[in-house]
């Protein structure tokens, strides 16, 4: 069993930038690929990016340039830095993992540990 907690959300102004975190507890050793969801109020939830355990990344197109994820495996977390906010970027995000391997994969379906997610507002 894996444990995500997210952490690092927050009231922003558009433009400004934001890292969130997400570390992973119990069998972390695991884990290995590492995905980014987020959903706003009265929306689905929404892919956002990829990252697999040798730092392989793939992000949705609304987000890519303006959204880096990384990870740091000694550490067991993983981030997402987000830059350029804009205010369609507020939602809760979600951090999720999956022991599926070989593939950046962005089906919510294929991730089966969730954190319990961390707000972000962007305000305009």
């Amino acid at each position: 069993q894996v444990q995500l907690v997210e952490s690092g959300g927050g009231l922003v102004q558009a433009g400004g930038s934001l890292r969130l975190s997400c570390v992973a507890s119990g069998r972390a050793d695991s884990y290995y690929t590492v995905a980014w969801f987020r959903q706003a109020p009265g929306k689905e939830r929404e892919y956002v990016a990829t990252i697999g355990r040798s730092g392989g990344t793939y992000y949705a197109n609304s987000v890519k340039g303006r959204f880096t994820a990384s990870r740091d495996n000694a550490k067991n977390t993983v981030y997402l830095q987000m830059s350029s906010l804009k205010p369609e970027d507020t939602a809760v995000y979600y951090c999720a993992a999956t022991r599926i391997l070989g593939t950046l994969t962005q089906r919510s379906d294929d991730y089966a540990y969730w954190g319990q997610g961390t707000q972000v507002t962007v305000s305009s």
